[in-house]
């Protein structure tokens, strides 16, 4: 299984010409979850104007689950606990729990961030 990052989420949808060449094979090929906060994080960058979708949020994230059957992980106490270890220098909560939630399933994250990248914990890939 493959953790998606938001970005990869928004990218696949909106620009997927922004995706790497393995991002884009990953995508097709592989068994993809992202976590519940990706859905949160993705309708608050709609609501600041910072991310312009054709339709009504929910419908543009159920769209997003659907067009990649997305299985939606939901934050545990596992998770939550994780998110909160000192491995993680990252200062974005929801970068914190999408990496947590990658580790806490034993998956991959697909992800550019290069903050995300150095956690010796996750293979990230992009």
């Amino acid at each position: 299984m493959v953790v998606l990052d938001t970005h990869v989420l928004i990218h696949d949808a909106l620009a997927p010409a922004r995706l790497s060449r393995r991002a884009k094979r990953l995508l097709n090929t592989e068994s993809l979850a992202c976590s519940d906060i990706s859905l949160w994080e993705i309708g608050m960058l709609v609501s600041k104007g910072r991310v312009t979708v054709e339709t009504q949020v929910e419908s543009f994230l159920e769209d997003i689950i659907r067009a990649r059957n997305l299985r939606v992980l939901e934050i545990s106490p596992r998770i939550a606990a994780l998110a909160q270890s000192t491995e993680f220098s990252h200062a974005d909560p929801a970068d914190r729990i999408i990496a947590a939630t990658a580790i806490a399933h034993r998956a991959r994250l697909l992800s550019a961030d290069a903050r995300l990248k150095r956690l010796a914990s996750i293979e990230v890939v992009w």
